[in-house]
């Protein structure tokens, strides 16, 4: 969500806010519809099989994250700078010929649209994969609309990046947890009966945060002898 928020600030900076908005909630239509769809679906699913699918979604995007996050905290991969993110959206935006058309700058349009939706469907599939799991895709729901809330009023009264929030610190986070689940629901999808039922969750925890933060501590011990 800070992501795309700094691809709408970029293009209502620069190229205007009608267009701008207009795209962005063209995009989060299209997210609340995937939602409202594929939602129901998963429900109809046996619940061993929704697990084992939904296990298998969480654990892409949790070793993903989780990925870029170690390499970042142990220097083998820069930080990502909203700052310097905003600064090239905004410069690509300037030179970028004008073209209307319906009244509309169809490029601050497709760039807010396809920004927010990239980065939304990720949102979208983790809302749905939580709230199929837990039988309860609407609270889901409105635990990503508090925090896109969140985003949203923090970057109007910045009005800017959020550069200051540790984006990467963040990602790593919501990584391990991500991964965590992957692992206990994929693992009750595959038949595996967990110790204690949900109780193992805390050990599968700190085992996936055990083995990042390892992961981090020899990446950083290997980066001065490669460089």
């Amino acid at each position: 969500m800070i992501e795309a928020l700094t691809i709408v600030l970029a293009m209502g900076v620069t190229r205007g806010w009608r267009s701008t908005l207009v795209g962005t909630t063209a995009a989060l239509l299209a997210l609340a519809a995937i939602v409202a769809a594929l939602g129901p679906a998963l429900t109809v699913i046996p619940i061993e099989t929704l697990r084992l699918i939904v296990g298998a979604l969480l654990l892409v995007f949790g070793l993903q994250w989780l990925r870029k996050a170690i390499l970042r905290a142990s220097g083998w991969r820069a930080l990502r700078d909203e700052d310097a993110a905003f600064a090239r959206a905004a410069a690509k935006a300037r030179d970028a010929a004008h073209e209307e058309r319906a009244g509309l700058d169809w490029y601050a349009f497709t760039i807010s649209f396809k920004g927010v939706l990239l980065e939304g469907l990720e949102v979208a599939f983790i809302v749905i994969t939580f709230g199929s799991a837990q039988g309860s895709i609407p609270l889901a729901a409105a635990g990503a609309g508090a925090a896109a809330l969140i985003v949203v009023v923090a970057g109007t009264i910045a009005r800017g990046p959020l550069s200051r929030v540790p984006e990467n610190t963040l990602a790593f986070g919501v990584g391990v947890l991500l991964t965590t689940f992957g692992i206990f629901w994929g693992a009750e999808g595959a038949g595996v009966e967990w110790p204690g039922g949900d109780a193992a969750l805390p050990g599968v925890l700190g085992f996936v945060l055990i083995m990042s933060v390892g992961f981090v501590t020899a990446l950083q011990r290997r980066r001065p002898a490669t460089a």
